[in-house]
């Protein structure tokens, strides 16, 4: 009879759980459509891609007249020649997305983000590895549990159930 039971609750859980699974798939569909999450993203996006390219200049700067260069500051100096143009590309991207209000759905222009922050990563990686291994490693190490950080800490906002129920979104009528 237990048995029986345990099966009847395990059932239950794994049907409550596919449901939960279900309804966050419908909100992340649903934040792909909204107005406003979508414009929050561009903000972001310029926020970051700024930033990166800022750093990026900035960073590279002294390697300019220094010769010859070290694995550490080659690698730097590479990554950033393809962060930085890649950087400015996306920046400009997303003022037409403003414009427009609404993302791209390139695959071409997620290739591109995921290669400048790749490349920004790897580029401040190493310009710190420059300076001092522990530097380096620590921020290697720090930087991944920084996305970590924004992963829980966005998933939580945005797909947490009861926070989102506080603030139901209107869907426009449809005719």
């Amino acid at each position: 009879m237990n048995e029986d039971e345990d099966l009847q609750l395990e059932q239950a859980a794994r049907e409550t759980a596919e449901l939960e699974a279900e309804q966050i798939r419908a909100d992340v569909e649903d934040a792909k459509t909204d107005p406003a999450v979508q414009e929050e993203w561009i903000r972001q996006s310029n926020l970051m891609y700024g930033g990166l390219a800022a750093a990026g200049l900035v960073v590279v700067q002294p390697f300019l007249t220094a010769s010859p260069l070290d694995l550490t500051a080659t690698i730097c100096v590479v990554a950033f020649a393809v962060a930085i143009p890649l950087l400015a590309a996306l920046l400009v991207l997303n003022r037409q997305e403003a414009f427009r209000r609404q993302v791209t759905r390139s695959v071409l222009v997620s290739v591109a983000k995921a290669a400048a922050e790749g490349s920004a990563f790897v580029g401040l990686t190493a310009a710190f590895w420059h300076i001092s291994t522990i530097a380096g490693i620590t921020f290697l190490a720090v930087g991944i549990f920084a996305v970590g950080v924004h992963s829980a800490g966005y998933s939580k906002l945005e797909y947490d159930g009861k926070f989102r129920s506080r603030f139901p979104r209107t869907k426009p009528p449809t005719s």
